[in-house]
């Protein structure tokens, strides 16, 4: 798979997602698993964070956080082990906090230790970075039909 075959594949899985197309996305997604080396699959995950990214900045507007206003990006439990409940969530979350900061080496320390987990761990953690960052488009394209998008 050449890197605009790859690019094609992220944008169709994510589009997918976020329009709630779930058998397209996971497709998509399942083709870039299965033609990707765990160096092209972390490439994956870091491009649908920056598409994540992207997401957050665009919902923010002025008040999200940057280097120049000097706020980071942060998750945080809201029911207290919740994340331990659900490791996939977990690793989305942090994956995308992380990516959004800037913050590669927490990535691919993230990215190492789902890869170890293995099978359906790792399976599961990148389809929660998938759906984290679609639900984050979706919410963005609503929010821009309703005119509610911050300058």
């Amino acid at each position: 798979m050449n890197d605009d075959q790859t690019v094609a594949l992220i944008q169709q899985a994510i589009g997918s997602a976020a329009h709630g197309d779930i058998d397209t996305a996971a497709r998509a997604l399942e083709s870039l698993g299965q033609a990707s080396d765990n160096n092209r699959m972390y490439g994956v995950c870091c491009a649908i964070a920056t598409t994540g990214t992207h997401t957050l900045r665009l919902l923010y507007g002025s008040q999200a956080p940057t280097a120049d206003n000097g706020a980071m990006w942060a998750t945080t439990e809201l029911t207290p082990g919740a994340f331990a409940a659900d490791p996939a969530e977990a690793f989305a979350m942090r994956f995308l906090v992380a990516y959004s900061n800037g913050d590669t080496d927490t990535c691919l320390a993230l990215f190492e230790t789902a890869l170890k987990a293995g099978g359906e761990q790792y399976v599961s953690s990148v389809c929660a970075l998938l759906t984290a960052v679609a639900k984050l488009v979706r919410l963005a394209l609503d929010e821009k039909a309703a005119g509610r998008l911050p300058a």
